[in-house]
């Protein structure tokens, strides 16, 4: 089995930080299918752990490019029926689910660039920190489907609708770390190779406050802030199916593999 995923802990001068890194050895860092295992059981593994009070999640040269398209588990989606396809799915939500419902406090380290499905981990997490020269790119659209993984009202909370619309429905486009700074989409920029040392700092001052406030006014503020997340995006998992079935998904999948661009037909 293979192992994209490393977890360190008891760092910082309280002992309370932990850093989990993902890194396929490529340039991409592309989420498939055992890396989202691999971090969804990260995640899980903090549920019974009282010693971490902070947790930093960073990839390797590049944070990720997203889900990856070029493996065969994912290649096969529209050849599948429906109920195989939806419980395929599920495990992009499941792994989001994972990193924000964690008690201890989660920052993103980001460099190279955070793309897809690498970004909608990131809104997961409680702070993200993107190196100057890093961007961001929500590619789904361009690609025949919808946004998932419960991405919309997170990327909605923090930058609004009408930049949540222009990120997601404009696939193109490149969000700069100046843009995504100017958003409210992450927290602090970084001159390049110090996102990490940059999230490190900031674990550290929160592993210096008491820990059980800590993670109790974590869940207080996701549970305000998303309540009503559950009702408005329990669909976006069914969307993603019903696009994954369409002749403009084959398309966009096509035209990723080809490297051109994809010809919609809107059906």
């Amino acid at each position: 089995m293979a192992n994209f995923v490393e977890i360190e802990k008891g760092l910082g001068r309280q002992g309370r930080v932990a850093v989990v890194r993902f890194d396929r050895g490529d340039c991409i860092n592309a989420l498939s299918a055992e890396v989202i295992r691999e971090l969804t059981e990260a995640a899980e593994s903090f549920d019974d752990d009282t010693e971490t009070s902070a947790v930093i999640l960073t990839g390797a040269k590049v944070f990720s490019a997203g889900a990856d398209l070029k493996e065969s588990e994912g290649r096969s989606s529209a050849a599948l029926d429906m109920a195989a396809l939806r419980r395929r799915l599920r495990t992009g939500s499941r792994l989001t689910r994972a990193w924000h419902e964690m008690d201890q406090v989660t920052i993103a380290a980001i460099e190279g660039f955070c793309i897809g499905g690498g970004i909608a981990l990131a809104v997961a997490l409680d702070f993200r920190f993107i190196a100057q020269d890093a961007h961001i790119r929500v590619p789904e659209i361009g690609l025949g489907m919808n946004m998932s993984w419960q991405t919309i009202p997170r990327m909605l909370q923090l930058i609004g609708p009408a930049r949540t619309k222009q990120a997601i429905i404009l696939a193109d486009q490149r969000i700069s770390a100046a843009e995504a700074y100017d958003w409210g989409l992450v927290e602090q920029v970084t001159e390049p190779g110090r996102s990490f040392q940059a999230a490190m700092e900031l674990a550290g001052k929160i592993a210096a406050q008491p820990a059980i406030p800590v993670a109790m006014t974590k869940q207080t503020v996701n549970r305000l802030a998303g309540a009503l997340d559950d009702l408005t995006s329990h669909m976006d998992l069914d969307q993603l199916a019903l696009t994954c079935m369409t002749e403009d998904y084959r398309e966009g999948v096509a035209a990723f593999a080809e490297k051109r661009r994809p010809h919609f037909k809107g059906r």
